[in-house]
């Protein structure tokens, strides 16, 4: 079911041509999102057991493989985020982006569950705002907004998510706020969501690279995937830049 983690290793033979046409009447998108949901919580069970020493260890190593790759590399603007709870941690990626010079765009939750983007401009400006009637806890920038369209800017793209599979299918919590994101870079680069646009990368823990995911209509492929591990490149989905 899961993946050796492997450096570059690829996965997979590509992202779904039409995600939708997994999906075909009402009962089954209910089991699909049903499915979906039980799959998060296993995950979500699973890091939450880790230990604090093994999520820093984690971040380090993931932090190393990002700033590795000829993408990021390349990269004048960087979309990332600011990791919450036992997800794998970014805080020291996104302080060596900005070390290297890299503008680092952040997402700042909207009330309709949209993504806004601000400039990222050291820990100091980060701010724990509450979402959801406090339901949701997460560090945004505090400067000022950006607009949703900001993503556009963007070279790579870095997502949260619980898993990924081998068609380049993201499992992520399931407020859909990344998919709208998704979605718009996708409609701003024509569709072909191969190799033009930003890289969409998630970056995960080893055991979170799977064989297959259960997979909805609005769900948008990513290019690959990040663990501590290594790198899995989704097979066909767009060629690294050398």
């Amino acid at each position: 079911m899961r993946h050796s983690p492997e450096s570059d290793a690829p996965i997979g033979d590509g992202p779904p041509e039409g995600a939708g046409s997994l999906v075909t009447d009402g009962a089954e998108e209910g089991a699909t999102a049903e499915r979906k949901r039980e799959v998060r919580r296993d995950l979500q069970a699973v890091r939450a057991a880790m230990t604090a020493e093994e999520a820093l260890e984690a971040a380090e190593s993931l932090a190393e493989r990002v700033l590795s790759l000829p993408e990021v590399a390349a990269a004048r603007t960087v979309a990332a985020y600011v990791a919450v709870g036992r997800e794998p941690g970014t805080r020291l990626l996104l302080e060596e982006l900005r070390r290297r010079g890299v503008r680092v765009l952040l997402p700042v939750l909207l009330p309709d569950d949209d993504l806004d983007w601000a400039l990222y401009e050291g820990r100091e400006s980060l701010r724990e705002t509450e979402h959801g009637n406090g339901r949701i806890r997460l560090f945004e920038p505090a400067g000022g907004s950006l607009g949703p369209d900001a993503v556009h800017e963007a070279d790579v793209v870095l997502l949260p998510g619980l898993a990924v599979d081998s068609r380049g299918v993201r499992l992520g919590r399931g407020g859909g706020s990344y998919d709208r994101a998704l979605a718009r870079l996708i409609a701003g680069d024509g569709g072909n969501g191969s190799d033009r646009g930003p890289l969409l990368a998630v970056l995960l823990y080893g055991h979170e690279v799977m064989d297959e995911l259960p997979c909805e209509a609005h769900d948008r492929p990513v290019h690959l995937a990040v663990t501590p591990e290594g790198v899995h490149r989704i097979t066909g989905a767009r060629p690294a830049t050398g």
